[in-house]
């Protein structure tokens, strides 16, 4: 009993794992005819733990012909073209096999006219029919090696290019006509797509390849924005005027502009039209002194916009100005613009912005806004450390106001370099740098100010600031034969850049100090040649007056006197004339006497009017010459030496020229006559000759200043007179 019970255990357990490890039953088979193509049919087993063949027996022909189709570790298997009848009805069954044991499916039947599925129809084109708006048409054509016999049908979907969302088109359509999508949105993009099947059939085919249209655009509906820029006129008024336009606005309905047509003519002269097409948006005009109308419009595939027509301004008018003030604000991503305006009416505005360069060429850029006078210049519109040249111009209807123009960095930076400089005007104390401007395009920001640094070897550093609008600065109180080291440091918002390092030295004396020990120099060596000169000139003159000669009267012959014995006799104090002795006391003063220096000016003074008395008479005597009774001749000869007949010769001293006042004294009591015949007698022409000479040769000043004078005498006349 126990061993029939053990052999029954081990039956059930031997026998349960050899079933759990047959293949599961094939089930939910589906099968599907590709016209011309294969007869699929699929499966959905559980998943199988062993490697597994499936067999698939089809049965066609009305049960006539039999074959087989294998898949290893596939739920599928196909029979393929051309061992395939259509129409048919084919038996299908599906068996799997592994190591362990097979399992079969149940026998399926098949129509081949329900289950047949063609191929994806084509379609040709989608496009807009011209002149209709919001529509497309769809031009296709049906999939081919359609079976001869039986009915096919196709659907469409559509969607906008940028959506997800299909929209499918409920009419069936059975023969290849176009079909006209309608109610879509103008100048937008569709996808279109479509599939077939034969109406007999329950499969549709896949959808066709996606073919993308455009629906038709809307006419332009508003006027092009464009701006004017006006260049300089020439001599002979002509000025070239540049056209510019900007893209049409953006609106999803209206195509871009293909072309642009503008028209230009004088204010007054419509007749004289002129017009220019072109697919650029930038155009010059050749325009003259006076007023003009320029007319812009744009053409699209779907139509023309209407002109958009601005008012050119004459060379010499004026032109409204309204803009007040101008206020610009940084912000960390943006520039903001306000300003104020005295015309209120006044409320559409041109922004215009573009590079502070020298280049003709600039690329402007502008903008119209309305109804606001604020402007923001975001980032995108601006280069970083480009100086800019924004501009707001008043708009009101086609007249173009004067515009308010402000500069301005969107970001500031360092300057690429820093100023060239040089030292100038350099003296014992002060020094100019002056420096050159940094370029434009060099700057990357406004230049708030400069900083000049100089030191002096082993000195301290010192600074001076110095305005922006100037390229120069004095530096003073420096020491004298000092060199010195500068910097000149220009300064943004952003930081500084110095330039590059320079010495000069200071003079050891100023320019003014040497100019002036020149001047006083040369004006001192001046006065002393001109001194020399003029003390050359009178030299004669200035020596008497400075340094006067006083001669000796012992050497000075003033007159000769007739008489050796007069000498011997005179002695100081007393003359001796006619045998009596004078004292000079009796004729000069005795307040005079109290040198003898006074004694002897006083008798060349009287001895003086004594010669010119004598002189008179004698040129009267020797014009009328006489004759003396007695036979005896007296001469008295000028004060020079000069013999007697005998030849004696005799000099007076100065004490004689007293006496000779006393000898007129005691004379006097004489007849004229007799004094004259005394004292004069007529010489002979040698005497006269030598008298001549001798009076051509007498220095006036010797004449006055002598002491001394010398007599001839005869021998017969005692007498010194």
């Amino acid at each position: 009993m126990m061993e029939k019970m053990l052999l029954w255990a081990l039956f059930l357990l031997f026998g349960n794992f050899c079933l759990a490890d047959l293949p599961k039953k094939p089930k939910n088979i589906s099968c599907v005819f590709y016209l011309q193509k294969n007869f699929t049919c699929t499966w959905r087993p559980e998943k199988e733990v062993y490697p597994t063949v499936y067999n698939v027996t089809r049965i066609y022909v009305s049960g006539r012909k039999i074959d087989y189709c294998t898949s290893q570790n596939r739920t599928s298997c196909s029979f393929c073209y051309p061992n395939l009848t259509y129409p048919d009805n084919y038996s299908i069954q599906v068996e799997a096999k592994n190591a362990f044991g097979q399992s079969k499916s149940e026998v399926t039947y098949w129509s081949l006219q329900n289950i047949v599925k063609a191929e994806p129809p084509e379609i040709q084109t989608v496009k807009p029919i011209p002149g209709v708006k919001h529509m497309l048409q769809v031009e296709w054509k049906k999939p081919e090696r359609l079976p001869s016999f039986g009915l096919c049908e196709c659907r469409l979907k559509y969607r906008l290019v940028n959506s997800t969302k299909w929209e499918p088109v409920s009419q069936r359509m059975t023969y290849e006509m176009p079909y006209n999508l309608t109610g879509l949105l103008a100048l937008r993009q569709y996808a279109v797509s479509m599939q077939c099947r034969m109406v007999s059939s329950e499969f549709w085919s896949i959808w066709s390849e996606e073919r993308i249209g455009t629906t038709e655009g809307l006419a332009p509906n508003s006027s092009l924005d464009f701006w004017r820029v006006l260049g300089p006129a020439q001599p002979d008024g002509k000025r070239i005027v540049q056209v510019l336009c900007k893209e049409p606005r953006a609106d999803p309905r209206i195509r871009k502009a293909i072309e642009y047509e503008i028209r230009y003519f004088p204010e007054n002269e419509n007749s004289s039209k002129e017009t220019i097409i072109t697919a650029d948006r930038q155009s010059d005009l050749h325009l003259g002194s006076g007023a003009y109308l320029v007319s812009v419009l744009y053409f699209t595939s779907d139509g023309a916009s209407p002109e958009a027509t601005l008012r050119i301004p004459a060379v010499h008018e004026k032109s409204l100005q309204c803009i007040e003030g101008m206020q610009l604000h940084h912000f960390q991503d943006r520039l903001m613009l306000k300003w104020n305006s005295s015309a209120a009416e006044v409320d559409r505005w041109v922004i215009e912005w573009y590079p502070d360069e020298e280049n003709k060429t600039l690329e402007r850029s502008w903008e119209y806004i309305s109804q606001t006078r604020t402007w923001t210049g975001r980032a995108d519109n601006f280069k970083p450390f480009q100086c800019y040249n924004i501009s707001v111009y008043p708009v009101e209807g086609m007249e173009v106001g004067a515009p308010h123009s402000v500069q301005a960095y969107f970001t500031e930076g360092i300057p690429e370099e820093g100023p060239r400089a040089k030292a100038q005007n350099i003296s014992s104390h002060t020094a100019t740098i002056k420096w050159e401007e940094i370029s434009k395009a060099q700057r990357k920001g406004f230049i708030r100010n400069y900083t000049v640094f100089y030191k002096s070897e082993g000195g301290k550093e010192f600074a001076q600031i110095v305005n922006s609008s100037v390229l120069q600065c004095q530096l003073e109180s420096l020491e004298r034969n000092t060199q010195y080291t500068v910097t000149v440091m220009a300064n943004t918002l952003a930081g500084g850049k110095n330039g590059t390092n320079f010495n000069f030295k200071t003079l050891s004396f100023s320019i003014l100090e040497m100019v002036l020990f020149i001047s006083f120099t040369g004006a001192g060596l001046l006065f002393l040649a001109i001194l020399l000169m003029v003390c050359s000139l009178t030299k004669a003159k200035l020596k008497r007056l400075v340094c006067p000669e006083i001669p000796n009267p012992a050497k000075s012959n003033v007159v000769l006197w007739h008489g050796g014995s007069l000498q011997s006799k005179m002695h100081l104090g007393e003359v001796q004339f006619q045998g009596k002795t004078k004292a000079i006391d009796e004729r000069i003063p005795k307040p005079f006497l109290s040198s003898s220096g006074d004694l002897i000016d006083k008798l060349v003074v009287d001895f003086e009017n004594f010669l010119d008395k004598t002189e008179a008479q004698r040129v009267e005597l020797m014009k009328m010459p006489e004759n003396v009774s007695s036979g005896e001749e007296k001469y008295v000869d000028t004060p020079y030496s000069r013999c007697n007949p005998s030849g004696e010769v005799f000099q007076a001293p100065s004490s004689a020229l007293i006496s000779l006042g006393g000898t007129q004294e005691q004379s006097s009591g004489r007849p004229e006559e007799e004094v004259k015949d005394r004292l004069f007698q007529s010489p002979s022409s040698s005497e006269a000759l030598e008298l001549e000479q001798e009076e051509a040769g007498l220095n006036p000043y010797l004449k006055n200043s002598v002491t001394t004078r010398e007599f001839l005498t005869s021998e017969k006349f005692s007498d010194p007179i």
